[in-house]
């Protein structure tokens, strides 16, 4: 009788594939797209809609120019996702050609130029929303005041401000965190006591449940174990761990509070859906870890002391820079084998 040879490892549940991933990814992305939609209106869901149907055609047209099969690739769903956390940090009411050229930059520079998908060094949506806000920063501090669902701009006005934006006459606000950096003089209680966008429980109105919704789906992507916990714990413990030595009990001077840090801006948003991208972070556990955790550091530092009040963008692609070092520093040893030490 002869008996099966099968090598190790034996799996018991198949491996997840790239489209079932992101379908997980657009899944939890809902809760965080529904409270934008709540307090700011549906433009987040007609940017999505519009920057998803642009993301399918550069990447149709960028296969078709690099000779690669344009239709087989479209079903994965990762350029939609690139579309969609694009768009999501994008302000709800941008207009049509910021959110071109913002879905064109990530698809043909940030993934294409450098052989497409699991072959970038940076992350696709993060480049594309870079290139927007230095290149456009008027356009891309454009938010809306967060109101409630009963008092936002409507979907007439979301296809307004997208087509026709010089006839878009809608209500811009300062970010909470824009007007933390602008704060020269007053307690930081006494100004989120007195304006009406820091009026918020803990980091500004509409702006910390936002953060909670985007928390709740990366918990589930978790819970999915579609990513380690590595990188989005080292991320805000190091965002935590700044926030607590800056801050000076309220000054105009101090850094904010811990809890401020944590549900303002993208915090969330960075921490369970821009830094987990397998492909420009790093590999290993110890390295996503240590990779978080710098992101963290920077976010604090540039939004603190920097000219950009959120700074979750800049961090990422900075750190992508460093993700292959510190591969080279935290991938641990084959089994069976030892460190070579090799004399530059």
């Amino acid at each position: 009788m002869s008996l099966l040879h099968i090598s190790s490892p034996h799996l018991h549940k198949p491996v997840s594939s790239v489209e079932q991933v992101m379908k997980q990814v657009l899944l939890a992305t809902i809760p965080g797209v529904l409270a934008l939609t709540w307090f700011f209106g549906p433009g987040t869901l007609i940017n999505i809609v519009f920057g998803s149907i642009l993301a399918l055609g550069f990447e149709a047209w960028a296969l078709w120019l690099r000779g690669k099969d344009y239709k087989s690739p479209l079903k994965d769903h990762s350029i939609v996702v690139t579309a969609t956390l694009l768009c999501i940090a994008l302000p709800p009411y941008a207009p049509w050609w910021l959110i071109t050229i913002g879905i064109g930059v990530s698809v043909l520079l940030g993934k294409h130029v450098f052989g497409g998908l699991g072959y970038n060094p940076f992350n696709p949506a993060m480049v594309g929303y870079v290139v927007l806000l230095v290149s456009f920063p008027l356009q891309m501090s454009s938010w809306t005041e967060p109101r409630g669902i009963g008092e936002v701009p409507g979907i007439i006005d979301a296809f307004t401000a997208l087509f026709a934006s010089s006839a878009y006459d809608g209500v811009t606000a300062a970010t909470p965190l824009d007007l933390f950096r602008q704060n020269s003089g007053m307690l930081f209680e006494d100004l989120m006591a007195t304006t009406p966008e820091l009026a918020g429980p803990i980091a500004g109105l509409g702006w910390d449940i936002v953060n909670l919704a985007f928390l709740a789906g990366g918990v589930w992507l978790l819970r999915q174990r579609i990513f380690t916990w590595h990188a989005p714990i080292g991320m805000l413990a190091a965002i935590s761990l700044c926030a607590l030595i800056g801050y000076d009990e309220g000054s105009s001077a101090g850094g904010g509070s811990v809890l401020f840090h944590l549900f303002s801006g993208a915090t969330m948003f960075g921490a369970f859906f821009i830094i987990t991208d397998p492909v420009s972070s790093a590999v290993s556990n110890k390295g996503r870890l240590i990779f978080g955790a710098l992101v963290g550091v920077l976010v604090y530092l540039i939004r603190v002391y920097g000219n950009y009040p959120d700074a979750v963008a800049f961090g990422v692609l900075l750190l992508n820079f460093a993700a292959p070092l510190i591969d080279q520093y935290t991938q641990p040893t084959v089994y069976g084998t030892k460190k070579v030490e090799v004399d530059e």
